[in-house]
C-alpha cells in the first residue's frame, strides 16, 4: 500500500467520524483515469471531500503557500499535491497537471482559486478549462455542499454530475474567449449541482 492509499484510509475514518459524508452520483466517475474532477470550494477540507469517498487516486493543485507550512507541505505533497502560484500565470502547475493527466491520473482542480465565504460560487478560472484543452480530458463536474457553517457531525454531500465531454467545452485554439465560454460551461454545471436537493 502507498502512502496515499495508506493516508486515505486514515483520513477515512476521521472524516466519517467528523462528519456526516455523503456521496451523489458516483456511478458518473470513468472507468479509467485520465480525466478532471472540477469541484467548488468551500473548505481547506474539500480534497479530503472528495478523495476518501473514491476510489481513484487524485492529484491536486495546491496554492504554493501550504507547502511552506512545516509538516503538512510534506503530507499533502505525499498526498499528491502540487504547489500552484497565483496569480502568476504558472506554466509549471500547468505542465504537471498535464503530465499527470497524460499519465493516467484525475486531476481535481477547484477552478474559483480561493474558498467561497458564504457558498455562492464565484468566478471560475480558466485552469481547468486548460489543461483540458491540452490533453483532451473530459472533465467530471462536482461539488461540496452544506449548509451554514461547518461545524462537527455537519451533513455534508458530495456530488458529481455527468462527465463533460472535452469537445463539448468548444476549445479549438485555445484562445481566451474560447478557455472564458468553456470556464462558464462547466461553473454551469457545477452550479446545477449545487442547486440539487437531497432526497
Amino acid at each position: 500500500m502507498n502512502f496515499y492509499r495508506f493516508a486515505r484510509a486514515v483520513c477515512r475514518i476521521v472524516m466519517s467520524l467528523w462528519y456526516k459524508v455523503e456521496v451523489r452520483g458516483k456511478e458518473n466517475l470513468p472507468e479509467k483515469g485520465g480525466y478532471i474532477i472540477c469541484c467548488n470550494h468551500r473548505t481547506n477540507f474539500d480534497p479530503l471531500f472528495l478523495g476518501t469517498k473514491i476510489n481513484p487516486d487524485l492529484t491536486f493543485m495546491a496554492k504554493s503557500e501550504l507547502f511552506e507550512t512545516p509538516i503538512f507541505g510534506h503530507i499533502i505533497k505525499w498526498l499528491g499535491a502540487f504547489p500552484v502560484h497565483r496569480g502568476k500565470g504558472d506554466t509549471t502547475a500547468i505542465n504537471t497537471a498535464v503530465e499527470s493527466i497524460k499519465d493516467g491520473k484525475v486531476l481535481a482542480i477547484f477552478p474559483e482559486g480561493n474558498r467561497s465565504k458564504d457558498g455562492q460560487l464565484q468566478r471560475f478560472k480558466s485552469g481547468a478549462a486548460l489543461v483540458s484543452s491540452r490533453t483532451g480530458a473530459d472533465i467530471v463536474p462536482a461539488c461540496v455542499y452544506f449548509k451554514g457553517e461547518l461545524s462537527f457531525r455537519k451533513k455534508v454531500t458530495v456530488r458529481f454530475g455527468s462527465v463533460i465531454k472535452n469537445e463539448e467545452l468548444g476549445i479549438s485554439q485555445g484562445t481566451p474567449s474560447e478557455l472564458k465560454y468553456a470556464s462558464n460551461i462547466l461553473r454551469t454545471n457545477v452550479e446545477k449541482l449545487l442547486l440539487e436537493e437531497d432526497v
